[in-house]
């Protein structure tokens, strides 16, 4: 049985960008290239909402005074949690474009002039798949969590939207994965590998929210072998079976399940913490006692 392939929706005028996201497609994507914007608006009406989409961001004129394109800023108004992809040339004089295209909602830029190889394209969109898992969880993070804390689950939610693994989240932290493993508990969140193993849970049950997704294009999409490596992975880490999650709201339901481990982790740290303290009192008022 053939996985049902995340569409992926692109509208540029650069033959050669075209023909490597076509290359890419043929193996991750269901592509469709569309020529104008309202191609585009009828394309992403009828795509489900893990479509990704690819644009030129400008209207057809590449010159010193190509201007960010109006259909692109109505687009994001009227779909604004569409998975936006913005290709274009890097220039000096287009740094306060891009401030804008965040402004505006696109999700990722692709920098045509620095990133023109098959694995840097296809690394950036799996990166802008993760960009919704991180949106929610930024919503759904307590306000209390340390800064440490949100900063190394909002990267392990970007590597594994990226296909990557542990020593992946060292290197994007910038870390050696035994830093990053005493980051973990210093910060009072679960080892690295079972935030990873989270977080690739919590992303598909963000596509499984999407009726359009098949439960085994969601499991090839997260990196899992097979719909029955997805379901256990699911009812392991939730205990809740599939069909009955998406039910529920698969999203809603697993992430809930995740802060619920995250509020254990973080009072067994206190505990740990509070336990050491008291050791650390007794061996002083012994040593002290010793002495007299």
């Amino acid at each position: 049985m053939q996985p049902v392939l995340r569409p992926l929706i692109v509208l540029h005028s650069d033959a050669v960008f075209k023909e490597r996201l076509r290359r890419i497609g043929s193996q991750r994507f269901k592509s469709q290239f569309v020529n104008d914007w309202d191609g585009l608006r009828t394309a992403l009406k009828e795509a489900p909402p893990a479509a990704l989409v690819v644009v030129d961001p400008y209207t057809h004129s590449y010159g010193a005074e190509a201007e960010l394109a109006p259909d692109l800023r109505s687009l994001l108004w009227e779909y604004p949690t569409a998975t936006v992809i913005a290709a274009l040339e890097v220039k000096r004089q287009r740094v306060r474009d891009l401030r804008t295209l965040g402004e505006w909602g696109v999700k990722e830029v692709i920098a045509l002039d620095e990133e023109d190889t098959l694995e840097a394209i296809s690394r950036r969109l799996r990166s802008a798949q993760g960009r919704p898992l991180q949106s929610l969880l930024e919503r759904s993070l307590p306000p209390t969590l340390s800064g440490r804390a949100r900063t190394l689950l909002m990267a392990a939610a970007e590597v594994v939207a990226e296909g990557g693994h542990g020593r992946d989240l060292a290197a994007s932290l910038r870390l050696s994965e035994r830093t990053l493993l005493r980051w973990a508990e210093q910060a009072d969140l679960p080892p690295p590998r079972r935030v990873l193993a989270w977080m690739r849970v919590l992303l598909a049950c963000e596509l499984l929210d999407d009726p359009g997704q098949t439960v085994l294009s969601v499991a090839y999409t997260c990196g899992y072998a097979s719909d029955s490596s997805l379901r256990r992975a699911v009812q392991e880490f939730t205990g809740v079976l599939l069909t009955e999650l998406r039910q529920e709201g698969a999203f809603a339901t697993a992430s809930e399940k995740f802060l619920a481990e995250l509020e254990d982790t973080r009072e067994s740290g206190r505990a740990r913490r509070k336990a050491e303290r008291a050791e650390a009192r007794a061996a002083k008022t012994a040593g002290a006692g010793a002495a007299n």
